[in-house]
């Protein structure tokens, strides 16, 4: 199979065999081009040795970002291309980090410390596709696979757990059965990973197109890092709304909505609260009042402890603790939302809605609809530029106090009801209707 590699990866290449060295694209990037995506990032690797790299490509920008591991990167116009030597690597004391390595002549010994076959295949322009561990046999089958024992893969460094799941959720791939007993087994390591490489591959993770599969048969991995689920495994929700447990209301939530990682973050805590508030009634149907905010309140406790940025965390909690609310098509409903949440949450939050009904019972659909016709008088609202917010008025404080207002308190309780009058239909927007009401607000 031809790979066709860009300019700059082949010209970096080149002048490493110019040298009297060999040097391949290799992990990743060939894994990507094999499947007919576009990698996000290009790596090579070579037998020349750090200082060899350098003196073959002495025209360019050297940045030697980890030179103890035989790795410099050199920046391109189009991205940054990662060389490393070819290695191998002592015991991993931390299951982290390799204690040492060694630099070595051989391919096949750098290829076989790689995580999984699919990322341990190397590319060349005259050699074609290095593939001593059957990487393309498993990319044919759809298949992660360790290379290698996969107890020895996963101890080396722990992060390697959550990556199998990642690239079978993004890859759509199955794990095979030895990775995946090892990937159980193995679980705990993840307790000793930074929180940021975590947050990083969970966060791919939910993106991923089988993330229902991976999120249902490793949920003990998962709760290693976020134990907030446990609760959730399941547990019944005996209310004629819902027709799975609450963690399968919540995997089927997260499937229902677009790969966008705010949205999924946002289905993925969104009743992980509710176990936390179970009640039943007197015929022994299941409540669960006070679940939105009690899932917000978890979720900022979750976000915060993998450090998600603040922004991300604030929004996801925000739509977690307004998912339960109802929406109306109702213009005047619309424009009282738009005014509280503002158009981007208020359009988010549609999104939630629709993806936690999805994941109900078929007797729930009927709110798709109305979910649907809300979201129309939003266009509407937001198209033809409404007033909803008081800096829509026609009017502002300096109007009402050029008007005889008294600056202070009364100003702020003046503009409140002008935007409940326009809003209900009761004055026009214009600045002559606008201080005619709030004269006869004044006088009230």
């Amino acid at each position: 199979m031809e790979i066709k590699l860009p300019s700059h990866v082949q010209n970096i290449i080149s002048l490493l065999e110019r040298g009297g060295f060999e040097a391949y694209a290799v992990g990743g990037c060939v894994r990507d081009s094999v499947l007919g995506r576009v990698p996000n990032d290009w790596d090579v690797t070579t037998s020349a040795k750090p200082h060899e790299v350098e003196k073959c490509l002495c025209g360019f920008k050297i940045i030697e970002t980890g030179l103890k591991h035989g790795t410099v990167t050199v920046p391109t116009a189009t991205g940054p291309v990662e060389i490393t030597t070819y290695r191998i690597d002592g015991g991993y004391s931390d299951n982290r980090h390799p204690d040492s390595v060694r630099f070595t002549d051989d391919l096949k010994a750098d290829l076989s410390r790689r995580d999984f076959t699919v990322n341990a295949m190397a590319y060349g322009a005259s050699r074609g596709i290095v593939d001593y561990f059957g990487g393309m046999d498993d990319i044919r089958r759809g298949v992660i696979r360790c290379v290698g024992e996969p107890e020895k893969r996963f101890n080396e460094d722990g992060l390697r757990v959550l990556r199998a799941l990642r690239f079978s959720s993004v890859l759509g791939f199955s794990v095979e059965g030895g990775t995946s007993l090892q990937i159980n087994a193995c679980r705990e390591l993840l307790g000793g990973i930074a929180h940021e490489r975590v947050r990083d591959e969970f966060t791919k993770l939910l993106c991923g197109k089988n993330v229902f599969d991976v999120l249902q048969d490793y949920r003990e991995a998962i709760a290693v890092f976020i134990p907030e689920i446990r609760p959730c495994f399941g547990f019944a929700q005996n209310n004629p709304h819902h027709i799975y447990d609450v963690w399968g209301h919540i995997l089927k939530a997260v499937q229902s909505i677009e790969p966008d990682p705010l949205l999924r973050a946002a289905m993925f805590f969104h009743d992980i609260g509710k176990p936390l508030c179970y009640t039943e009634d007197a015929g022994g149907t299941g409540h669960f009042y006070g679940h939105a905010q009690r899932s917000a309140e978890t979720a900022q406790a979750v976000l915060k402890r993998l450090r998600y940025p603040r922004r991300f965390s604030e929004m996801v909690t925000e739509l977690v603790g307004l998912h339960g609310i109802t929406v109306s098509p109702d213009e005047k409903a619309v424009k009282r939302r738009l005014n509280k949440t503002g158009e981007k949450i208020f359009r988010l939050l549609l999104k939630v809605k629709e993806a936690d009904t999805k994941a109900k019972s078929p007797v729930c659909f009927n709110q798709l609809g109305i979910l649907e016709a809300t979201e129309k008088t939003l266009d509407r609202v937001t198209g033809e530029k409404e007033c909803f917010t008081q800096k829509d008025l026609a009017v502002n404080g300096f109007d009402l106090m050029s008007a005889g207002f008294s600056e202070g308190k009364g100003i702020g309780d003046t503009l409140r009801s002008l935007l409940d009058a326009v809003i209900d239909g009761k004055c026009e927007n214009t600045r002559e209707e606008l201080l005619k009401y709030a004269e006869k607000y004044k006088k009230q």
